[in-house]
């Protein structure tokens, strides 16, 4: 069984997906999804708009103040 934390679980995204060409200053990022934490804390659901073909994928945590009410 797994162990429940006791945090907070919301059913809001906290982290964005993206899809990330290139390297440091040229890279291009292209919002692509969200992930939001599992109930039991243990991983993330995902949801995606769109798969990369090619480059790599980057899960950033959404800014505190963006997910209080900025724009998310």
């Amino acid at each position: 069984m797994a162990t429940q934390h006791s945090t907070s679980i919301s059913n809001r995204p906290t982290h964005r997906i993206f899809s990330v060409n290139g390297e440091g200053d040229n890279a291009s990022w292209t919002e692509i999804g969200a992930a939001w934490p599992n109930k039991d804390g243990l991983g993330f659901s995902i949801s995606c708009n769109a798969l990369p073909l090619g480059g790599r994928m980057v899960m950033r945590a959404i800014a505190a103040d963006a997910q209080e009410g900025g724009d998310a």
